[in-house]
């Protein structure tokens, strides 16, 4: 349960935090914070009566010695004639199909990464009140029905490490396409301690084009058309590429799994140009970041991709494009800390995170933002 909703945006600067609660262990390890509850999963934006640009925007320059409060709508004043957004066009879809177990408890089919016409990487999750846990106890050939007489088949793990998300290979026989089948029996797979879903169009951002995230590539969510005038008359160059995001449900020391990337062949070159000019390349998400590095050859240049990428960036990988990064807030130990790590220094990051938390920023999905500079 969510016991911080909020309802006025200025609340959240009003909340009185413990600030003795924060350490950061900034090594190599996962990066280790206590997040205030009243922090860590707000409603969203249009439950707070808050326009999605006037989520607040934490700016951290300089090694983190410059870290600026603002509202999002100002990101404009931060790019410059000729810089890129790199922002991921993919669409979250229904990805979440009820089912039951053998025990007759209610579960829920997390539709993951799509292989093929007939194959997913999917998660079972049990459900117990208003929550999910993993369900681990599934065996290979073990079938689920589903609406309309849809059938999931688990056919082998994926993994056979600890170290990686709990995913199945199944095998999916449905009575429709499976984009059509998705709106009509899905549900958008809820985050957790939020105390119900919500309508697809929640999940969407402004970039949502092509169908296929199991959940919302989300720092791209406070974008609105105002702001995409402002950046385009500015001259920012705003460039897609598509990640079709997995579950999300990672635990603590569990790294990234493969996820579809596809880059077009006008748009690496023109995130070329814009390198060989001096101008920034600033991704939107994590996602936008795995895209591009995983497109870029040993020579520094991004290439033509569509397949799956398995890049796993961490601290030590050094960024071959991509120098400036707008993301959410990220839980303790989370994986895509690591990723951070890569981009910002480790004293960069703890004065960013200090400051969130002293500052009473949200985290999660419908969170506020952070723009990370290196220039």
């Amino acid at each position: 349960m969510c016991p911080f909703g909020g309802t006025d945006p200025q609340d959240r600067g009003r909340v009185a935090l413990n600030t003795n609660l924060f350490i950061m262990t900034m090594t190599t390890s996962p990066i280790h914070f206590e997040l205030p509850q009243q922090l860590s999963c707000p409603l969203p934006t249009e439950e707070r009566g808050v326009a999605r640009d006037e989520v607040r925007l934490l700016v951290s320059n300089h090694n983190g010695e410059d870290i600026q409060h603002r509202k999002f709508k100002a990101l404009t004043d931060y790019l410059t004639k000729g810089d890129v957004l790199v922002v991921n066009n993919s669409a979250t879809v229904a990805a979440a199909l009820p089912i039951i177990l053998e025990s007759g408890q209610a579960a829920r089919l997390h539709l993951s990464t799509q292989l093929d016409d007939l194959h997913w990487l999917a998660e079972i999750r049990a459900v117990h009140s208003n929550q999910s846990e993993r369900w681990r106890n599934g065996t290979a050939g073990q079938a689920f029905n589903l609406p309309e007489g849809g059938l999931a088949t688990l056919i082998t793990p994926f993994y056979q490490n600890a170290q990686q998300l709990h995913l199945w290979k199944i095998s999916l026989k449905l009575p429709l396409p499976w984009q059509e089948y998705l709106h009509q029996y899905g549900s958008p797979i809820k985050y957790q301690n939020l105390d119900q879903g919500y309508p697809l169009n929640y999940y969407q951002t402004f970039f949502s084009s092509v169908p296929g995230s199991a959940e919302m590539p989300s720092a791209a969510r406070g974008f609105t058309p105002g702001i995409i005038e402002g950046l385009l008359q500015k001259g920012v160059q705003i460039i897609p590429i598509t990640l079709h995001t997995g579950v999300s449900s990672l635990e603590t020391g569990e790294m990234p799994y493969p996820e579809s990337v596809i880059v077009s062949p006008l748009n690496a070159a023109r995130i070329n140009l814009a390198k060989a000019k001096g101008k920034h390349i600033i991704a939107v998400g994590t996602t936008a970041v795995r895209a591009i590095e995983t497109a870029t050859n040993a020579q520094g240049l991004v290439t033509a991709f569509n397949s799956q990428s398995e890049l796993y960036i961490q601290p030590g990988y050094q960024m071959k494009i991509i120098d400036g990064l707008l993301t959410g807030f990220h839980e303790p130990e989370a994986s895509h800390l690591y990723m951070l790590q890569a981009l910002a220094s480790k004293k960069h990051l703890r004065k960013a995170y200090e400051a969130a938390i002293q500052q009473g920023y949200y985290w999660h999905e419908f969170g506020d933002l952070h723009l990370i500079l290196n220039h």
